[in-house]
């Protein structure tokens, strides 16, 4: 089964075998965005566990 290039950009593996993910809206129309916001936005995250089975067989995963 062949990974799906879009998600093998989005995703990675940590060390512990969770898949991380960063988050959206980060690239364009920053002006109005406080900067809290864009701070918060910068941070790396984990995929929940609801979107876990998709992800991973995006990434061709068992």
């Amino acid at each position: 089964m062949k990974t799906n290039s879009g998600a093998k950009k989005r995703f990675s593996l940590t060390g512990t075998g969770k898949i991380k993910r960063s988050h959206a809206f980060k690239s364009h129309i920053l002006t109005k965005k406080s900067t809290k916001r864009k701070r918060n936005l910068t941070y790396s995250g984990l995929v929940n566990k609801t979107d876990l089975k998709n992800v991973k067989l995006l990434l061709a995963m068992k």
